[in-house]
């Protein structure tokens, strides 16, 4: 579990080819990652699952809950804390959701052309199966359990759930995490080049990516661990300072993350503390 929890499985594609259907069929993903031979040893390097991370972890949860990811978030995160986050949203939220809207032409978030010249592990890892901006606005796509990139919330929602983390895992009551497995789940477990984002230097904790070493993220203290999203999204906890931050956006900006805007308003925030 500690290499699915910090993306060092090598499992951050499937090989064969799949078509964008394969997205909301649990089993057909689930089935291939089974089926897919690591494309490194697990555990002798690190890539971001940017997908495959939520059908792996996921199928963890299942087989031992019993039940789905998005059940399982719902009734044990998402419902306790009285937040509106869906990972699988019911048709009648439909019109509470904003459009993704792509970047400007010519500003596609990573280069077709960039990612076949990094070879079929990562292109595959980002577009296997394959997507648009206009999937991702669909019924299928925002009623699918896909865990790694469709969870439907707003920035008030995941600042809660990372301000919990920030204050040792509890807000008003509610238990998230216990303070012993937030400070596991922040320990460093792989640092380097991201085998996937380009040789990027990235640092994994169990589930967080964490700060470059001795540093924090946009002026947060070196304590912090955050997650990224495709677009500029993102959410940060720093439990020295006890402040959970989330930033997300249905206007998506080009490039790895973090987006610029979000640091900024990170930097903003934490210069008035």
């Amino acid at each position: 579990m500690h290499h699915l929890l910090s993306h060092r499985a090598g499992l951050p594609a499937i090989d064969d080819p799949l078509p964008t259907e394969a997205f909301y069929d649990w089993k057909r993903m689930t089935d291939a990652l089974a089926a897919q031979k690591p494309w490194w040893e697990p555990g002798t390097q690190h890539g971001y699952h940017a997908f495959t991370f939520g059908w792996l972890v996921g199928e963890v949860v299942r087989r031992i809950a019993g039940t789905s990811l998005g059940t399982y978030w719902r009734e044990e995160v998402a419902e306790p804390l009285r937040i509106d986050c869906h990972i699988g949203l019911a048709a009648e939220d439909d019109t509470r959701v904003a459009d993704f809207i792509p970047p400007a032409p010519g500003q596609l978030d990573i280069d077709l052309e960039v990612l076949k010249a990094a070879g079929p592990m990562v292109e595959k890892a980002l577009n296997n199966p394959p997507k648009t901006v206009a999937d991702m606005n669909t019924r299928a796509w925002r009623g699918a359990e896909i865990p790694a990139g469709n969870a439907h919330t707003n920035a008030r929602a995941l600042a809660r759930v990372f301000g919990a983390l920030a204050c040792g895992g509890d807000m008003d009551g509610v238990r998230v995490l216990s303070p012993e497995r937030i400070a596991q789940a922040r320990t460093e477990q792989a640092s380097g080049p991201d085998a996937v984002l380009f040789g990027f230097p990235t640092r994994m904790g169990l589930g967080f990516s964490l700060p470059p070493q001795d540093a924090g993220i946009g002026g947060s203290s070196t304590a912090a661990f955050a997650s990224f999203g495709a677009g500029g999204s993102m959410a940060l906890a720093d439990p020295e300072t006890h402040v959970g931050f989330a930033y997300v956006m249905n206007k998506m900006q080009p490039g790895l993350p973090p987006g610029p805007r979000a640091l900024r308003l990170l930097e903003a925030l934490f210069a008035s503390l």
